[in-house]
């Protein structure tokens, strides 16, 4: 009864697709494996479900539509931003996760965990924490590369205040972007000690 591992459900989804003669991409089969947290039956549920939707081709992008899952690329492109302390990059891509239809919450508490898989991305001693497949894995060891230990918790340290603080905000969305900003504001000028609310001087851009 114990939970399952992400890889140990792909790897099975994987050998039913072919049994059934199902082309299948493995990161969609790695997504799902992520969705049902553990249970074999929710996953073979669920890839039932989706398959009949996809006319037996299973493609990552498929499954992001029909699951109405925030791309995790996204993640992966605006942190490159948070780390050039592009704060104009940053406040048009949130809008545009806005226009697709994505809450501000599903938004950052899936930052949140980005910043912690890149966090466990940097010890050799934690990478087998990052359930992800094999591309994602990559990028993850990649971007991990580019931020400090000091930046990530900083992030996750703000980002899970942001979280904690958004069903009460009267004005949710000011509230993700404050967020953004005081974390594109870490590393400028160097991680230097700053206040917690500190954000760039409008006079940098």
């Amino acid at each position: 009864f114990k939970r399952m591992l992400v890889k140990d459900i792909a790897s099975h989804l994987a050998f039913v697709a072919k049994s059934e003669g199902v082309e299948v991409e493995m990161e969609a089969l790695n997504l799902i494996a992520q969705k049902v947290d553990g249970a074999m039956r929710d996953s073979l549920s669920l890839f039932d479900r989706l398959i009949s939707f996809s006319n037996n081709n299973l493609t990552y992008k498929s499954v992001i539509e029909h699951l109405n899952i925030l791309d995790y690329d996204y993640y992966f492109r605006v942190t490159e931003l948070l780390l050039k302390n592009n704060i104009e990059g940053l406040l048009n891509i949130f809008n545009e996760i806005l226009e697709n239809g994505f809450e501000g919450h599903h938004f950052i508490s899936g930052l949140a965990s980005h910043f912690r898989d890149l966090l466990v991305a940097k010890d050799k001693a934690t990478i087998n924490l990052l359930e992800v497949g094999d591309n994602a894995k990559k990028k993850y060891l990649n971007q991990s590369s580019k931020a400090s230990i000091s930046f990530l918790i900083q992030s996750i340290e703000k980002a899970n205040q942001c979280e904690l603080n958004y069903k009460i905000s009267k004005n949710q969305r000011l509230l993700v972007e404050l967020t953004l900003m005081q974390i594109a504001s870490i590393t400028f000028d160097g991680e230097k000690k700053k206040p917690s609310n500190y954000i760039i001087p409008a006079t940098f851009f």
